[in-house]
């Protein structure tokens, strides 16, 4: 007996988590497209995001808030400071830890970087009415918020 071509089994298909994986899957290749285009990854939208929002943080606070390894969060900010997205500084309270802050390039780069994500989101949910977006979202900040 041959497995018929792309069929997935039943048993999987009724299962949240994997249900979920595929689909991070697929939104992750979308973003990714989407980011390369403009040079950055993931992880780079990701920490400008939480620079701009929180302002100046530790690698180990970034790392924290964007659930990213410290040694990825480590790699992609020496990226972003080599292209003048972000400056690593002392501490002005501590200092033996640095601070990374977000430059008016980074600022600005990130602006490029969130038209690029909401067209990838877009693309990834275009046949979804507007109700259904937040009901996605709705349900899967719940599984984020509430589950360990």
């Amino acid at each position: 007996m041959e497995i018929a071509e792309h069929t997935t089994p039943a048993r999987l298909r009724t299962l949240p988590s994997w249900l979920i994986n595929q689909a991070a899957i697929r939104a992750n290749r979308v973003t990714d497209q989407a980011l390369a285009g403009l040079g950055s990854r993931r992880h780079h939208f990701a920490m400008l995001a939480a620079l701009e929002e929180s302002g100046p943080s530790s690698q180990a606070d970034l790392g924290r808030c964007t659930a990213i390894d410290r040694s990825d969060v480590a790699a992609a900010i020496d990226t972003l400071a080599e292209q003048g997205y972000v400056r690593r500084g002392a501490d002005p309270s501590d200092g033996r830890r640095n601070v990374i802050t977000i430059t008016t390039e980074g600022t600005g780069h990130l602006r490029s970087l969130g038209a690029a994500v909401a067209a990838a989101q877009d693309e990834l949910l275009r046949s979804w009415s507007a109700a259904e977006r937040d009901t996605l979202l709705e349900l899967l900040t719940r599984i984020v918020d509430k589950v360990p």
